[in-house]
């Protein structure tokens, strides 16, 4: 399939459905709320590199948490029940994705978090579309996440943690307070090792894109 060039006066994308099973659908455009907001509710997501355009993203298969099949080990119930993190959420976003920037991934050389994606999500979470959860031990934060709620679905974009299980309960409670306030999924974009050994599992695009047109109808609040 053609990647298609966007332009900053055109907020439309491609269909999805169509792209490579890679992913890449486009490139280009800008990061303005009103651009990311309709990337994610057709299922795309922007993720380049600092010597790279802006390239937008929608993979195939692609990987989600139904809330109800996160997997709790009894060593990170123990941890949970330890009550050891203390769990905040929306408290410190632009923070998260410093930390989500900054952190050290094996294979990984230098990170995809430029300093405009943390302002264009940092102005997402100032309109109420992005949301941090944090994980803080002795005062400090320690780990966490962050990620877009679109309808009943929540996009989760990247995560950190820089003590032992402190991301992993972070998430554990960010499941919890998406069911409570009736969210229906977790997007988390492209299979890992680590998020497949708590329950995530991978669908087809289209099988994802389907259920998105549903999530999209209805409209929870996270907060």
């Amino acid at each position: 399939m053609e990647i298609y060039s966007l332009t900053d006066d055109v907020y439309t994308f491609p269909n999805p459905r169509f792209a490579c099973d890679e992913g890449i659908l486009a490139y280009g455009g800008d990061l303005t709320p009103t651009r990311l907001i309709s990337a994610y509710a057709n299922g795309i997501f922007p993720w380049y590199n600092s010597d790279e355009p802006i390239l937008w993203w929608s993979p195939n298969p692609r990987l989600i948490m139904e809330l109800e099949e996160f997997k709790v080990s009894k060593s990170l119930l123990k941890v949970i029940k330890s009550n050891k993190f203390e769990i905040r959420f929306n408290t410190n976003f632009t923070q998260v994705m410093i930390e989500c920037k900054n952190i050290y991934r094996p294979k990984q050389d230098g990170t995809w978090l430029q300093d405009e994606l943390i302002d264009a999500y940092t102005t997402l979470h100032n309109l109420g579309y992005a949301h941090s959860f944090e994980s803080y031990y002795n005062g400090e934060l320690v780990g966490g996440g962050y990620g877009l709620s679109i309808g009943d679905m929540f996009c989760g974009e990247s995560m950190f943690a820089k003590k032992s299980d402190a991301s992993k309960v972070a998430l554990y409670y960010l499941v919890q307070r998406l069911k409570e306030k009736g969210f229906s999924l977790l997007d988390c974009q492209t299979p890992t090792e680590h998020l497949q050994s708590l329950g995530a599992k991978c669908i087809s695009r289209d099988d994802f894109l389907d259920r998105l047109s549903h999530s999209i109808q209805n409209f929870p609040s996270f907060n």
